[in-house]
């Protein structure tokens, strides 16, 4: 293993076995958390880190340089938040995902996150196979909520105002589709609860996001909710 170092970014090359692990952007201003995050992606989950960063800034270029399927990002750091790192790295980087580590339990924290584009949202008390299983989710396109914040969102959801969208915005389908979306379910979950292939979901969701005018599932659910398009769902 050959690690290198420039400025405040870490990075490092392997060998490429048969099958590619995920790759990961650790950003967070605590070397100890980064160094712990490390250790429990690479030895318990199988990933690649290929890049860690101590600011929000550094967080954008890396996703620029390098890409990763999945950026983690600390909600507060220097230069930049989590949040507008987030944001900046749909624009820089569009294939990678990101997910918001924190310990804000708020639901607006959560929402801003979620409005900015963040796939996920993971409180930093989670354990070790919850954060295996979140960043391993949100790779698969589902989003990812720790269960209190997701309580919160969709309480605030149920609570807030909302903004009515016309009635013939999305057909019938396509509201099915949305309101399984915004239970969590993927894409093979819905196809097979509607009777359609996959295929199709994700063609219908292309056109779901456009008409909302939204980047991913989350966005999406959150803004269909809010719109009153499909009822907030009872629990999650």
């Amino acid at each position: 293993m050959l690690a290198c170092c420039f400025g405040s970014v870490t990075t490092k090359w392997l060998h490429k076995p048969m099958s590619e692990p995920i790759t990961i952007l650790i950003a967070d201003d605590h070397t100890m958390f980064r160094q712990g995050l490390r250790e429990i992606l690479e030895r318990k989950g199988g990933f690649s880190v290929v890049a860690e960063v101590s600011d929000g800034v550094a967080a954008v270029e890396a996703a620029q340089r390098f890409t990763p399927a999945i950026a983690l990002l600390d909600i507060s750091m220097p230069e930049l938040t989590g949040i507008e790192a987030a944001r900046q790295i749909v624009q820089a980087s569009p294939t990678t995902r990101t997910v918001i580590l924190t310990m804000h339990r708020d639901e607006r924290t959560v929402l801003e996150a979620l409005r900015a584009g963040a796939n996920a949202y993971l409180l930093k008390d989670a354990d070790s196979t919850e954060l295996i299983e979140a960043v391993r989710a949100v790779h698969r396109g589902e989003a990812a909520l720790a269960g209190s914040a997701a309580a919160r969102v969709l309480d605030m959801l149920r609570r807030g105002d909302s903004v009515t969208a016309p009635a013939d915005l999305l057909t019938a389908r396509e509201r099915d589709i949305l309101a399984l979306v915004a239970q969590g379910d993927d894409n093979r979950a819905i196809a097979l609860k509607l009777s359609l292939s996959e295929k199709t979901v994700g063609n219908r969701l292309s056109e779901i996001f456009q008409k909302l005018g939204v980047t991913n599932r989350t966005q999406a659910a959150i803004v269909a909710v809010q719109r009153g398009l499909v009822p907030p769902p009872s629990a999650l």
